[in-house]
């Protein structure tokens, strides 16, 4: 149970106009992550740009942006994360079922490009160990250029703080409301 309770759009006047434009957003869907971070207007508003730009405006493609965001939340152990990505999300960007399932365990999987590996074992360190270890940042300077690092770079970093906040203030997965 979240420990910190949700508030509904329309709750104030203050949060109305707000709920509004992130339902409207979020094809008409105000998420438990929004009714949480509603408490804090400023908040909400910058967290909701903030995430649209990572992840509908950028070079990067809608599967790379899945495949990071899913790893990061197994690292993690964010449930709602995995359950607000898997099978929807990932699905609609080209990421099967049986390629979620071996994030787990990427490494050892057969699944990923070379590319994607980069990538992975990017966020692997940001995640883990937040400093990058040369040889990690070599692969993926191999694959990719300089806007896309800073966008992998950002989208890794926002991920994490997403799951953080996720978990420290216990976010319910949407169906447990």
């Amino acid at each position: 149970m979240s420990r910190i309770p949700y508030i509904e759009g329309e709750d104030t006047p203050e949060t109305a106009d707000l709920a509004a434009r992130i339902s409207a957003g979020r094809r008409g869907n105000l998420i438990n992550v929004y009714r949480l971070l509603l408490h804090s207007p400023p908040i909400a508003a910058s967290w909701f740009e903030h995430l649209n730009a990572v992840r509908w405006k950028t070079t990067l493609s809608g599967r790379l942006r899945e495949l990071l965001i899913i790893r990061i939340a197994l690292i993690n152990r964010v449930d709602y994360v995995i359950a607000q990505h898997i099978p929807k999300l990932a699905l609609a960007d080209g990421v099967s079922l049986d390629e979620c399932e071996a994030l787990r365990e990427w490494s050892a999987s057969d699944l990923f490009s070379p590319d994607e590996r980069a990538a992975l074992a990017y966020a692997d360190a940001m995640t883990r160990d937040v400093a990058v270890p040369d040889d990690v940042f070599a692969a993926v300077r191999k694959h990719f250029d300089d806007r896309q690092i800073v966008e992998l770079s950002v989208l890794i970093g926002t991920y994490n703080m997403h799951n953080r906040v996720m978990l420290a203030l216990q976010i319910d997965l949407e169906n447990s409301r």
